[in-house]
């Protein structure tokens, strides 16, 4: 299998991070996965080309760190195809890199979440305040996420801070639907759970929104 990791930190320079619109769907995902299994660098440099964009911002999405992100996408990639033996087609490809990057990203987060916590017990034991520790946490993530003057800018806050406030189900929902702009019956699909639900959680969502956010931002 070829190393990627070039054609990685090509791609993260091509896209510019975060770009304001997903990849785009390869047509015939299908003739794509066999000629990657039969070893076509072409293809898999084209399957690389058309999906990175929308996982790179689905991982940013949920762990709000470009240099995490990049991570959790490369490594999505290399999970999926460390893995193409033993890959079986019965969808589009990108929702299984979905999958695969959900994963990666929760127990990134999980992680991160231990790591805080023990910084917090460490904190308090030698004098600083719980508050003061996450005060801090707070200022690095405003930092990394860049620019941040201005009205868009203020509103981009605003509603990546509601949307992080969400229960973990109604979250990924949220992160699927109105961010990677997939429809509902693919969210499912991804999840692994009924459509009615998956109407359900967008619902509930939108509501937790309009309390976190206030009636005119929904």
């Amino acid at each position: 299998m070829q190393d990627f990791g070039s054609f990685f930190r090509f791609e993260m320079e091509r896209t510019q991070i975060l770009c304001a619109k997903g990849g785009k769907r390869m047509p015939g995902d299908f003739w794509s996965v066999r000629k990657m299994k039969n070893g076509d660098e072409r293809a898999l440099e084209a399957f690389v080309r058309a999906y990175y964009p929308s996982i790179l911002k689905y991982c940013y999405r949920h762990v709000f760190d470009v240099d995490a992100a990049e991570d959790l996408t490369q490594e999505t990639f290399e999970h999926f195809f460390g893995s193409l033996d033993r890959y079986r087609h019965y969808g589009k490809a990108l929702n299984y890199l979905y999958v695969v990057a959900g994963n990666l990203c929760k127990n990134y987060c999980r992680k991160k979440k231990e790591i805080v916590f023990s910084q917090i017990a460490g904190s308090t034991a030698s004098g600083r305040s719980e508050e003061a520790v996450f005060v801090q946490e707070g200022r690095e993530m405003w930092h990394k996420q860049g620019d941040t003057s201005g009205a868009q800018g203020v509103l981009r806050m605003d509603l990546e801070r509601a949307v992080a406030q969400l229960p973990e189900e109604l979250r990924e929902v949220v992160l699927l639907h109105y961010f990677q702009e997939l429809k509902q019956r693919e969210i499912a699909e991804i999840l692994g759970i009924g459509l009615p639900l998956v109407k359900y959680r967008i619902k509930k969502a939108r509501e937790q929104l309009k309390d976190i956010l206030g009636q005119e931002y929904v």
